[in-house]
C-alpha cells in the first residue's frame, strides 16, 4: 500500500534498449552515422547494463530486454510517489568527437522528453549534459524553458578537466541564471582512470573507488571558488554513498586552517559551504542499520537528503525513517522546479 506521505523520489534510471530508439531523434547526419559508422551502442561495458547489481530481478522482464515505462508506472504505483526524477545513464558521455557527442546527447535528452515525461505527468528529469562546456550551456538553454527538466546531471569521474575549473565556469553561470541544480552521478566518461593509483580491473574496484571521485569533485568545486562565484548554484550528489563525507568534511576544513592562504576568497570553514551548497541521494546508504544514527549525527545534514529508489537498480542499505523532511520536504528544497505542483 503506498504511504501516507506521497514521496519524490530523486533517482531513478530509464534504459535505452538500443540505438535505434534515439534514431528518430536524431539530426540525419548522427543517424546515417549509425550505418556508416557501424555503430552499436554506447553502454558502458565495465558496467553491464544485464548484471544482477544493475538490475534487480524483480524488475527484469520475463521476456529479456529492459524495463520500459510501464515497469517503471507500476513501480510509481507501489511507491505511492508523487513525482520521479529520471537520471538517465546511457553512455553518451563516452563519445570523444565533441560534435557527435552533442548530436547524441540532443537526441537522448529528446528521447527522455518524447518517451517518458510526455506520457506519465509524474515524471521529471535532469539534462544530460555534452561533455563540451559550450554545448552543455545550449543544451541548458535548449530545454530549460521546459520547467519538467528539473537539474542537469553530470558523471563525476573521468572527466579530462575537474569540475571545478574555469572551463566549466559558464555551465555553472547558466544553471544558476535558471535556478537548476548541478547533479554529480556516479559514473564514468572514461577520459582518465576513476581511482588515483590506476585502472581498476573489477567493477567492485569501480564501485567501491566512487568516493574518490566525488572527493575530489568537492575539492575542486570549493577550492576553484565555484561556490564564492556561484552562490545560489545547488549541487546534488547522486549515488554517491553518504559516510565518506563527514571525515572528508573534518580534512578539507583542517587543511584549509593551514594553507587558507592560497584561496583567499575561501572566507569561511570549508565545511559550512559545502554544507550550505550540497545534497545527497540517500541511495545507496552505505552504512550498516546499526550505525545509523551516529553517521546521520556526523553528517549533520538533515535537510540535504533526498530520498531515491535508483530503480531499476539493485542497491541494498540502511533504512533512513520515513518522515515527511527526508521523503520529501527536502526535495522540494532542492528543486524549486517542483514546488508548483506536479503538471508541466
Amino acid at each position: 500500500m503506498p504511504p501516507a506521505i506521497a514521496p519524490i523520489d530523486c533517482d531513478l534510471h530509464p534504459m535505452v534498449p538500443g540505438l535505434e530508439a534515439l534514431r528518430p531523434y536524431l539530426e540525419p547526419v548522427w543517424a546515417e552515422a549509425i550505418d556508416q559508422r557501424g555503430l552499436e551502442g554506447f553502454e558502458n561495458q565495465s558496467f553491464p547494463p544485464r548484471a544482477a547489481r544493475n538490475l534487480a530481478p524483480r524488475f527484469r522482464p520475463t521476456g529479456g530486454g529492459f524495463p520500459d515505462l510501464a515497469a517503471l508506472q507500476a513501480f510509481l504505483d507501489e511507491t505511492g510517489a508523487e513525482c520521479a526524477i529520471l537520471n538517465c545513464l546511457y553512455g553518451v558521455q563516452l563519445i570523444f568527437n565533441a560534435d557527435m557527442n552533442a548530436g547524441f546527447t540532443r537526441a537522448l535528452n529528446d528521447w527522455i522528453r518524447a518517451e517518458w515525461l510526455d506520457r506519465d505527468p509524474r515524471l521529471r528529469a535532469a539534462i544530460i549534459l555534452p561533455n563540451e562546456p559550450d554545448h552543455a550551456v545550449a543544451e541548458i538553454e535548449r530545454l530549460a524553458p521546459d520547467r519538467r527538466f528539473v537539474q542537469a546531471l553530470r558523471l563525476v569521474a573521468g572527466n579530462e578537466v575537474a569540475h571545478g575549473r574555469r572551463l566549466h565556469w559558464p555551465v555553472y553561470e547558466a544553471l544558476e541564471r535558471h535556478d537548476l541544480p548541478l547533479c554529480l552521478h556516479a559514473g564514468s566518461a572514461w577520459r582518465h582512470p576513476p581511482t588515483s593509483v590506476g585502472w581498476p580491473s573489477w567493477v567492485m574496484e569501480d564501485v567501491a573507488a566512487q568516493a574518490q571521485a566525488f572527493q575530489s569533485a568537492l575539492a575542486s568545486l570549493l577550492t576553484e571558488g565555484v561556490f564564492v562565484r556561484f552562490p545560489r548554484l545547488r549541487v546534488v550528489l547522486a549515488e554517491s554513498g553518504v559516510s565518506w563525507l563527514p571525515p572528508f568534511l573534518w580534512r578539507l576544513s583542517k587543511t584549509w586552517k593551514g594553507v587558507r592562504f592560497e584561496i583567499p576568497w575561501q572566507s569561511e570553514l570549508p565545511s559550512e559551504t559545502l554544507r550550505r551548497h550540497l545534497w545527497l541521494t540517500a541511495a545507496p546508504f552505505d552504512a550498516p542499520q546499526e550505525l545509523l544514527p551516529r553517521v546521520l549525527a556526523q553528517l549533520a545534514m538533515p535537510d540535504r537528503l533526498l530520498w531515491a529508489s535508483d530503480w531499476p537498480h539493485w542497491n541494498e542499505g540502511a533504512q533512513l525513517p520515513p518522515d515527511a523532511k527526508f521523503l520529501r520536504d527536502n526535495a522540494l528544497a532542492a528543486y524549486p522546479r517542483l514546488a508548483g505542483g506536479t503538471a508541466p
